[in-house]
């Protein structure tokens, strides 16, 4: 066995982990002048950290020392617990000073380092996570690694102290061996990003085949799919429905519908304050890890949109609303922006913001409320919340619903209004109690790549929801983007504290690219169309592979990492080069470009054998697939701004679930111009005096136009009510 193999023994393959940073300041390491919160937790550890950097890549050499990088992010619960076990440890902290060079990296920050290492470890280890902890020479090329270490071996798991000891240990007698099997996997990871485009025809039969895959691992008792621990898995849900609306006798919008229902009933929603935490630890959806993330708020959001539009259940158009006003009080910074999570863990403890006992419930809301509220809620006096790091159970209870509240309203004889406006007061109370607790640490970097997520979301929900203020927030979050992170076109990935800084990543111009496309769409002002076709010109010179095919994560004239990637998985948030395709599919239809359409229909041919390997794993590009396979409309709205008509028009096409389309606007007067020299077909497609005028079209072939909201419909193939 190599040494390589013998060192994998030791692997740990609990992923993830978390504690706040000691509050007294002992010490003080380099961190210190970093902006990243989750580098500003482990600055007063007594580790001798370093940020990633050429700094501590020369000390690594000049003194022939191993490096350790450890990987993080600041909401993180198990990353807190391993700062707290080894990092605030003093004599781990001296052996790690002394044998090696210790590195701390922000994932969220760094996703390009974080994408290379994390690759390195499920590949040897067969599973992944935070915190990630690997060994790696002075050239940045890895040998060893693992998710989190408890500080001693226990649970048959190898402690950081053994692993610490074994490692410095082979790097003194067998340094040239660990070198070569780094050489090895270096070589191995930089050979992943290099492929070739199928000669094979894409087809229909993958959709079909994710299809059928995913019934087959559907949890139909409790929705969602395998057992716990249980996502949101939005990408695939917005999948099925669109695989659903095209395929009628399918269970597709079955299993969105019974997932979200058990999502929305379950504890890894917030009943109190809105929003969804990252996950479910069990199969029923109960107990969650209690981070909130910017981005899962984005994606069920636009999924729960989309599945209003198709069901017209009021009870999903009330959630995303909760959701949306969460992140506009809790998420969103002065300049416009919106920040990334807020943590799991207050006052150390993981949950304790978020859970309640009976006695409490009983305090604050009397003795007439409280028996009728913990019924609903299923509050219980011995609690339900077990704590994941011991496995006890406490007196605390995480709020959740036995069932939707318009079933439980039937159960008790009353309508769904009655029930609400008797919930409603307490839930209030109880809101206004928490607020008054230590709150999480809210992590207030500010990402482009997932504003991006929040944006176009928030656009969709303004004319969905018909909430104007949606509108305005993602308009002002827009616009701050390009202010203050948009410099001679070159897009930077995170804001903090008043300062721009990273240069920006395949993620950061497709999700922002493709967010200012749909709020084009949303306001009908051209200004955000312009910014997104520079921004997909400039995405494809710095990142379009054009001798294999592929988008890189990083421009590919300034990767400096032992490895370029090429990412296609569809994991928390969909990849880079899913939402490339879906934009450039739809910018290039809708701006008849068809070198933008080409190089999407290459990217997915560059891919397509890897996803008929496993096409559930890649749900954001299937959605880019169906929008190529259609039939796809383009519809062109003219007429006056200021027209009732027009507005009345184009509310009842987002009403419907109509994704496979792209939307144009063509002012009456002399404010055409700039939108005519973006979309050239349209500069036939003029309103029909005095009013407003619809056009909807299939490849630039338009039928006869229409004043008629219902034949409008009826051309897109929606049956009118």
């Amino acid at each position: 066995m190599s040494i390589f193999g013998l060192l994998n023994l030791l692997s740990c393959h609990l992923a993830q982990s978390s504690v706040y940073a000691q509050e007294k300041h002992k010490f003080t390491n380099r961190l210190s002048k970093e902006s990243s919160p989750y580098l500003l937790q482990h600055q007063h550890n007594p580790v001798d950290w370093y940020p990633w950097g050429e700094e501590a890549f020369a000390k690594a050499r000049n003194e022939n020392k191993p490096i350790l990088v450890s990987i993080g992010y600041s909401t993180c619960h198990w990353c807190h617990v391993m700062e707290r076990e080894s990092f605030e440890n003093e004599a781990i902290a001296l052996v790690l000073n002394t044998h090696f060079v210790s590195i701390k990296v922000d994932r969220e920050e760094r996703p390009d380092i974080d994408n290379i290492y994390m690759t390195f470890i499920q590949r040897t280890t067969g599973s992944g996570g935070w915190p990630l902890n690997v060994f790696m020479t002075p050239e940045q090329k890895p040998f060893f690694g693992g998710t989190y270490f408890p500080p001693e071996s226990k649970y048959g798991r190898a402690g950081f102290q053994e692993v610490l000891s074994k490692v410095v240990e082979l790097w003194t007698t067998h340094q040239q061996e660990l070198i070569q099997d780094a050489e090895q996997m270096a070589s191995l990871l930089k050979g992943l990003s290099n492929g070739s485009a199928s000669p094979e025809k894409m087809n229909t039969a993958i959709l079909n085949e994710a299809y059928k895959q995913l019934t087959e691992s559907f949890d139909s008792e409790f929705g969602g799919f395998y057992e716990a621990p249980k996502f949101p898995r939005t990408h695939t849900l917005s999948f099925l429905l669109r695989y659903g609306n095209k395929n009628a006798g399918s269970k597709a919008l079955d299993i969105v519908k019974n997932t979200y229902r058990h999502m929305q009933c379950g504890g890894v929603y917030d009943h109190v304050g809105g929003g969804f935490h990252r996950y479910s630890t069990d199969r029923e959806w109960l107990v969650p890890h209690f981070e909130k993330m910017l981005y899962d708020q984005a994606l069920i959001t636009r999924t729960l949109l989309e599945l209003y539009q198709l069901n017209k259940d009021p009870s999903d158009a009330e959630h995303c609303r909760e959701i949306f006003d969460y992140v506009l009080r809790e998420l969103t910074s002065p300049e416009g922006g919106f920040y990334s999570a807020e943590d799991a863990d207050s006052e150390g403890v993981e949950g304790k913001f978020y859970v309640w006992s009976s006695k409490e419930i009983e305090t604050i809301l009397g003795a007439k409320e409280a028996p009728f509220f913990s019924q609903i809620y299923q509050v219980a006096s011995e609690g339900n919340f077990y704590e994941e790091a011991n496995g006890h159970k406490t007196e605390n209870n995480i709020l959740h619903l036995s069932k939707p509240l318009p079933e439980v309203a039937q159960e008790l004889g009353i309508s769904l209004g009655a029930l609400q406006s008797r919930l409603k007061p307490s839930r209030e109370k109880l809101f206004q109690v928490r607020e008054k607790r230590i709150h999480p640490l809210k992590d207030d970097k500010i990402l482009t790549d997932w504003n991006g997520l929040m944006i176009a979301s928030l656009a969709l929900g303004g004319e969905v929801l018909k909430e104007p203020r949606y509108l305005e927030a993602a308009k002002k979050a827009a616009q701050f983007f390009i202010e203050k992170m948009l410099v001679n076109s070159i897009l930077l990935h995170r804001y903090r504290n008043g300062q721009s800084g990273i240069s920006g990543y395949l993620d950061d111009y497709a999700f922002f690219g493709l967010a200012l496309f749909e709020l084009y769409e949303m306001t009908r002002e051209e200004v955000w169309l312009k910014h997104s076709v520079e921004l997909a010109n400039n995405m494809i010179a710095l990142f379009w592979d054009e001798n294999q095919g592929g988008f890189y994560f990083t421009p590919h004239t300034k990767n400096q990492l032992i490895a370029n990637t090429k990412e296609v998985y569809d994991g928390a948030i969909p990849s880079g080069n899913s939402v490339a395709t879906l934009f450039l599919l739809k910018l290039g239809r809708l701006t008849q470009n068809e070198k933008l359409e080409t190089i999407a229909r290459q990217n997915m041919q560059y891919f397509w054998n890897t996803l008929n390997e496993s096409p559930t794993s890649y749900p954001f590009m299937l959605q880019a697939l169906d929008f190529h396979f259609g039939p796809a409309y383009e519809i062109i709205f003219a007429g006056d701004r200021q027209d009732s008509t027009l507005s009345a028009m184009t509310s009842a096409l987002f009403a419907e679930f109509i994704p496979n389309k792209v939307v144009a606007f063509h002012p009456e007067g002399q404010d055409a111009s700039a939108i005519e020299a973006l979309i050239p077909f349209i500069q036939n497609q003029k309103s029909k005096n005095p009013q407003a005028t619809v056009y909807v079209c299939q490849n630039y072939n338009c039928q006869l136009p229409t004043q008629e909201i219902q034949q409008m419909l009826h051309l897109i193939g929606k049956e009118t009510k």
